[in-house]
């Protein structure tokens, strides 16, 4: 591992990170195939999991190791002691930034859906792989919000706007959308397949992926 790949400093200089002796290029040349972390974020009902599940899948048949890592999944286990206040989604989004890293530096493709509703958070994460030598692209899933409310598979939207979730975002929270995302995904215009298909050529552009 190379300087530029080391992850940030730790709190305690007697933390020491072991880069150990195979590097990351290894691993892809086994799977034949390059890591990224394909970060998705927006509101909830946006279509970002639905989508995530169908291009996980696609992506698994054509021979490629993926994982999603979903916010909601994070929140059971690693980050059950985060609420919704703008500080712990802060948290919450770095953690789950971390773990993408990581998961990457196995080789892997990582597609992470997390609402992650603040801009500087978002960038956080795309410096720690930028400073880790990791491809991130970055995704906005949209729709308007009562296309979104319209869906509401989960009924947050109803509990919201009757004052039984605090803090949410869209509601009582706000989201601030990317200005500069690598794509953009209407999901009120644009069926599932075609997304994923959106989100595949984007891979491919990059060279993440082959034909």
């Amino acid at each position: 591992m190379s300087e530029t790949d080391r992850p940030r400093e730790a709190a305690s200089p007697d933390v020491v990170w072991d880069a150990g002796t195979c590097p990351r290029t290894e691993r892809e040349r086994l799977l034949g195939q390059r890591a990224a972390t394909l970060w998705m974020t927006g509101i909830s009902g946006s279509g970002k999991s639905t989508v995530a599940a169908a291009l996980e899948r696609r992506l698994v048949e054509g021979g490629r190791l993926v994982y999603r890592l979903d916010g909601d999944n994070l929140r059971h286990g690693l980050n059950a002691d985060l609420g919704f206040s703008a500080e712990d989604r802060a948290e919450n989004v770095r953690r789950a930034g971390e773990v993408c890293r990581l998961l990457a530096d196995t080789g892997a493709i990582v597609v992470a859906t997390f609402i992650s509703p603040f801009t500087k958070d978002r960038l956080a994460c795309r410096r720690v792989h930028e400073a880790a030598g990791i491809p991130f692209l970055e995704a906005h899933v949209h729709c308007p919000l009562e296309v979104a409310e319209s869906r509401d598979p989960k009924g947050l939207y109803k509990k919201a706007r009757g004052g039984g979730i605090a803090h949410f975002t869209g509601i009582g929270q706000e989201y601030e959308p990317p200005t500069d995302a690598e794509i953009d995904l209407d999901t009120s215009r644009s069926s599932i397949d075609e997304s994923v298909d959106r989100l595949i050529a984007a891979l491919r552009t990059r060279e993440l992926i082959d034909g």
